[in-house]
């Protein structure tokens, strides 16, 4: 027995040495030699994640499993969420594209996005190497190399993660169709570098303001210190943090005293309201640079802001509330005139995922703050490291979006109003358990879009049908009772709060307010009213036995995003989770889809779900008035919308 022991443990040390002799002979290529990618290069102060790992092993935990991490990586079998194993997908119409697994490293061959149609012959099929990938919670993106330098090109599909399926990228941001994204060569490199990596640098080969000269005909040596969002991207450069603690009784110290160290690195939660929130602004907000110089100086060196430092003082956040009239904001609408309408509401509410930073600003609990300690700041609801008494697992705090222990429910509210809680149902008008008792329903609803589904706004208010009727943003009241009607919320509204009522239209009395938004809203409109019907909270409320009328109708919009969307919501109803449609057929075959739905929802409404509400859009026996349908159809807001995520 102990001679089988002894030639087994020679044959694991024989085989351990030989795997090491060949790693040895083929050594790994070292990232600066890397001439086709973005590479990973630590200057200016920045050590990495690897060096906070030794003496924050906790918070290092934490962020590894967190999405900020994942929001850049390499692409191996463990990152890459596809499946490239010899598959062809046949999702982008007239442009299929093929994959493969080849030893590890992850291949394509698709038709040209760079090719122009006014060139001769068909688009040429090319094949590239997958190099990096973004995302890892919704949806995966795929950059190739070009090897035009460090520059990357766009796979031309996008990779939905819980749907495990393949879209157009196109499809995968709510734009008009006649109005498709032109090349994404080089994007990477000029925009998602900003916030999709630590401490990113263009270093484009030209200096001009590239979103306008295009990426994609430029050559770069793109770098940045680390993919994702890292350490030092919040915490700042820790080279010298990392410097004056090699010393264990300087680490010991400060351990047993309780003091922070702050003379070498940043801590945002202990910074005041402002600066700490900034921290997330940098890239949770709408930003531009002063001018065309400043973009040329980041181009070359990078963006200078760093955690601590003040914000405004090195880009313009964009704040239409306060300034809409400057002259830089100004210059941007001489260039781009729908700007802000693709980032926000009328009344400056921004509207797209991603800029949290704008919405809080904007919120009275930050806005009219007396004193430090009663002001709202992102760190008021987050934490970027789960804390030792949050009992989720680190998967369930990522997926919540961050949200710090015991704030996922009203406790974050009742941090400053603690009168409320003493009896939250008098100032709600719900009962306790209620969706109605939440403050996040009523106070931060699903107004904001992006990712092809809606999000909570991070402006604090209150709802008013005033403001849906000037800016045409649900409110939360009707994002929950989506069966009725901006009349019946004014009424509550007037008799529990005082609320003012407005003058409202024939339709804004009669018809529930989800249909008129679905029916003749814009398409952010109409994507944020499909989305809420697909919400399982208003579904309870407002039941759902007539949602499969307007979510058919849907099927045939002209939105790839809406259309997506729709059939999400569609499938969520009680029997339709077999119902097929494909929202990337061309529209006469759409139309059948539509007809098919309306025939699924025929058959499969259950009796005591059937509804007869006129506010509904449905007569005596339940039928759709499709003549009223129609009449609100026609209305339409068919302004081309785009919405900047």
């Amino acid at each position: 027995m102990i001679r089988v022991v002894t030639c087994a443990s020679l044959l694991l040390f024989s085989t351990a040495l030989g795997w090491s002799i060949i790693s040895a002979r083929e050594p790994r290529i070292p990232e600066a030699r890397i001439t086709y990618r973005p590479i990973q290069i630590q200057e200016g102060g920045y050590v990495s994640s690897d060096t906070c790992k030794a003496c924050h092993p906790a918070q290092y935990e934490a962020w590894h499993d967190s999405f900020h991490r994942t929001m850049t990586q390499l692409p191996t079998t463990d990152t890459v969420r596809a499946d490239f194993d010899g598959v062809r997908v046949t999702d982008v119409p007239g442009n299929p594209i093929d994959l493969e697994l080849r030893q590890n490293e992850f291949w394509a061959e698709f038709g040209d996005p760079d090719w122009k149609s006014s060139e001769a012959g068909e688009r040429p099929r090319i094949r590239r190497q997958i190099v990096m990938v973004t995302g890892s919670h919704y949806q995966q993106v795929y950059w190739y190399r070009t090897d035009r330098t460090r520059v990357v090109g766009q796979l031309p599909a996008t990779y939905l993660i819980t749907e495990r399926r393949w879209i157009p990228r196109d499809s995968a941001l709510l734009h008009p169709p006649v109005e498709k994204p032109g090349s994404e060569t080089g994007r990477w490199n000029a925009i998602c570098v900003n916030c999709h990596a630590t401490d990113g640098k263009r270093r484009f080969d030209a200096p001009a303001d590239v979103e306008t000269a295009g990426a994609s005909s430029m050559t770069a040596d793109t770098q940045v210190g680390e993919f994702g969002i890292a350490c030092e991207a919040c915490h700042g450069p820790g080279a010298e943090h990392a410097r004056q603690n090699r010393n264990p009784m300087r680490r010991y110290w400060q351990y047993l005293t309780g003091k922070a160290d702050r003379s070498a690195i940043v801590q945002p939660a202990q910074l005041n309201p402002v600066l700490s929130s900034q921290v997330c602004g940098q890239c949770h907000g709408v930003w531009e640079f002063f001018d065309q110089e400043a973009e040329r100086r980041a181009n070359s060196i990078g963006l200078a802001y760093r955690p601590g430092d003040e914000l405004r003082q090195t880009r313009v956040v964009v704040q239409p509330t306060k300034n809409q009239d400057s002259p830089t904001v100004r210059a941007i609408l001489d260039a781009y005139p729908g700007y802000l309408n693709d980032s926000f509401w009328s009344d400056g509410m921004i509207r797209v995922s991603g800029r949290e930073y704008n919405g809080l600003i904007d919120s009275p609990c930050f806005r009219n703050a007396t004193d430090e300690k009663h002001t709202l700041t992102c760190f008021s609801c987050h934490t970027m490291h789960k804390t030792p008494d949050d009992p989720r697992p680190i998967a369930e705090w990522a997926d919540t979006h961050q949200v710090a222990a015991g704030m996922a429910g009203n406790g974050a509210c009742l941090q400053c109003h603690a009168a409320i809680g003493t009896n939250v149902p008098a100032h709600t008008k719900h009962q306790p358990a209620s969706t109605g008792s939440s403050c996040y329903n009523c106070h931060m609803p699903y107004t904001t879009y992006g990712l092809l589904r809606a999000l909570r706004s991070h402006q604090i208010s209150s709802p008013t049908v005033a403001a849906s009727i000037e800016t045409g943003r649900p409110n939360a009241c009707n994002s929950c009772h989506l069966d009725k009607t901006l009349a019946w919320t004014s009424d509550y509204l007037e008799r529990w709060y005082a609320t003012p009522k407005v003058r409202l239209s024939a339709d804004e009395q009669t018809v529930a307010a989800s249909l008129l938004w679905l029916l003749k809203g814009d398409a952010g409109q109409r994507a944020v009213a499909a989305w809420s019907m697909g919400w399982a909270p208003a579904q309870r409320v407002s039941g759902t036995g007539w949602m499969g009328v307007p979510l058919a109708m849907l099927l045939n919009d002209p939105y790839d995003a809406v259309r997506l969307i729709a059939h999400r919501s569609l499938r969520s109803l009680p029997g339709f989770d077999g119902f097929q449609s494909d929202f990337l057929a061309p529209s006469s075959e759409r139309i059948g889809d539509t007809v098919r739905a309306l025939d699924y929802w025929r058959r499969t409404l259950r009796p005591g779900d059937r509804r007869t509400d006129p506010a509904l859009l449905l007569d005596a026996a339940g039928s759709p008035r499709m003549d009223a349908i129609i009449r609100l159809g026609l209305q339409r807001n068919d302004r081309p919308v785009v919405l900047r995520e």
